[in-house]
């Protein structure tokens, strides 16, 4: 061992806090966090490894470490520690979002909302889904069977979704509170799984409208019902006294590990999820860990039951109830999670080539590009339609993963036909500040194009340039250098397939942007001047035809079920001049 680590390990002391470990190059490789620091580092050192740790510790060339006031704080300031430093040996669970909730306001004008957090009281909370499309999916619904209001802040005037039918206008209108108390009792009800009134009263709409002819109408009701279907076969009443229960199980096998969650409130089974990825210890204070950063941004529930030996730890740590049971309704619920989990490491195996080990990976990119190992990646695409609308867009691979926070878009300034002059601009755009301030460079930067592009980079920049070039069938065919060096990669090794995800990511990454730009030039151009049709309306049309093409589809019929007759005539001209 180091004499300097020694000498520290000596030093720490037997309290709480968070470690940092850093390679050659003072780059954080691992961070984590304890309730003794003595003890938890000193194990690195002081006992035989083997595999991944082993690995992590021979790149240990030193560590610090903070001390806090307690655990809890240790575990906030590690994971905001990690989602800045992203050590490469750290395991971050993919989904670090909030899931959202369905809110239903208290207010004598009710309106449905979807939310971050349950903590207004001034709202009924249903959730949380671990699906956020099935949140919106169920609001979508819920709004076209029950009029509610649907504008934030009430307007002077009538808006489009009383024409609908969808909102029985408030602004304009008193209603009595009978009427909105009745629908939130219902809404309530519904939310809790309880659709059987509401099914029978659409399917008898449904009915009648069929038994007048009026089949179109008939139609409609038919896709509501196929909708509550469609949601309540997903959220499946598994146990009544499933209150508020998060059920978690792992799965470990060669290397990797699964974790499931699965989500039930007020007895119904809201979703679940599951997380692969690759194991460092091996143990279950990996797993403790893992739960501990799940509920970093998520509300913690009554209760938690999991497949732990020992969890004493958790439960002190979340402060809530946490079991582990080898018998029950709890234990059969378990089972499913670690059924779950199993089945989602089936999955990875069953697609090993797509999901091998990144680190390996960018490893042999360096030892291939005779660089160091390039764990900060960054790439760049341009994109124009005959050099209208050009725009650039960047992403950012950090330990082989895209990092969405880092992405940026770039409008270009030049002429947009000129791809190499739109290149050089961006890349100084990009990187010049960067040098001057001495920020955080990446350790390769990748483009889109083979050596012209590369060419257009007259400037010198402290850290390597390469290309990702195509075949004449556009597939990612290898790396070149800014010398014009080919560098061959075997189109069947797991290196390639992460080169050819990340150059397909800058390229979607790079389209959508400029679609987004061209069809709101378009739609700019089109609607401009067109007497009726204001804001409101302007976003009801665009929410309901999101291209210009499928608005050119719409007929004159179609388009005055929103617009007046006269508006959407003269919108149906323009469109098909």
């Amino acid at each position: 061992m180091k004499e300097k680590v020694q000498e520290i390990i000596r030093m720490i002391p037997h309290k709480s806090g968070v470690y940092q470990m850093f390679d050659c190059d003072n780059k954080i490789i691992y961070i984590g966090k304890a309730k003794d620091l003595y003890k938890r580092v000193s194990q690195y050192f002081l006992r035989p490894q083997s595999g991944k740790v082993a690995a992590m510790v021979m790149h240990i060339d030193h560590f610090n470490y903070i001390i806090t006031a307690n655990e809890k704080e240790a575990l906030i300031l590690e994971m905001n520690l990690i989602h800045e430093h992203m050590p490469r040996y750290n395991i971050l669970l993919k989904d670090d979002s909030h899931y959202p909730y369905i809110a239903l306001a208290k207010s004598s004008n009710p309106i449905l909302k979807i939310a971050r957090n349950n903590h207004d009281k001034k709202y009924y909370y249903f959730g949380p889904y671990p699906n956020s499309g099935a949140a919106y999916q169920i609001i979508d619904l819920l709004n076209k069977l029950f009029p509610l209001r649907k504008c934030k802040n009430l307007p002077k005037l009538a808006c489009l979704y009383k024409d609908l039918g969808q909102c029985l206008a408030p602004c304009v209108n008193k209603i009595d509170d009978s009427i909105y108390t009745k629908m939130v009792n219902r809404i309530r009800s519904f939310l809790d799984g309880n659709d059987a009134e509401i099914k029978n009263e659409i399917k008898n709409k449904m009915l009648a409208c069929s038994e007048k002819e009026n089949y179109e109408q008939a139609n409609e009701f038919k896709k509501l019902l196929d909708s509550i279907e469609s949601i309540h076969q997903k959220q499946v009443v598994e146990q009544p006294t499933f209150k508020s229960l998060d059920v978690f199980a792992y799965s470990y096998r060669d290397s990797y590990l699964s974790l499931a969650v699965l989500t039930y409130r007020n007895g119904m089974l809201l979703g679940k999820n599951t997380y692969v990825e690759p194991a460092l210890f091996m143990d279950e204070n990996e797993i403790i860990h893992l739960i501990e950063q799940y509920y970093i941004k998520r509300d913690i529930p009554k209760m938690i039951a999991v497949n732990l030996s020992d969890v004493n730890e958790l439960s002190e740590l979340l402060s809530t109830k946490v079991v582990s049971t080898k018998r029950g309704v709890i234990y059969e619920a378990i089972l499913v999670a670690e059924n779950n989990a199993k089945d989602s490491l089936d999955k990875h195996f069953l697609t090993a080539r797509l999901t091998d080990n990144n680190l390996d990976l960018l490893n042999k990119l360096g030892k291939l590009l005779k660089i160091k190992t390039p764990y900060h990646i960054e790439l760049l695409d341009n994109s124009h339609l005959q050099g209208s609308d050009p725009v650039s867009a960047l992403v950012v691979y950090i330990n082989g993963r895209p990092n969405k926070k880092l992405y940026r878009k770039y409008h270009i300034e030049g002429k947009g036909n000129d791809d190499f002059a739109s290149m050089r601009e961006v890349v100084a755009r990009r990187y010049r500040r960067l040098v001057e301030e001495k920020g955080e460079l990446p350790d390769l930067m990748l483009l889109d194009g083979g050596l012209p592009q590369l060419k257009a980079i007259k400037e010198k920049y402290p850290f390597p340039i390469f290309g990702l070039y195509k075949d004449d069938k556009h597939q990612t065919k290898g790396i070149v250098d800014q010398k014009g060096k080919i560098y061959s990669i075997n189109n069947k090794s797991p290196l390639f397939f992460l080169l050819m995800r990340m150059q397909d990511e800058v390229h979607r990454f790079a389209i959508s942007f400029h679609q987004q730009e061209r069809n709101k030039h378009m739609f700019k151009s089109i609607f401009d001047d067109i007497k009726g049709l204001g804001k409101k309306r302007l976003e009801v049309l665009m929410k309901q035809y999101q291209t210009i093409d499928e608005l050119k589809k719409a007929s004159v019929e179609e388009l005055s079920q929103i617009l007046s007759q006269e508006v959407a005539e003269e919108l149906y001209k323009r469109l098909h001049k």
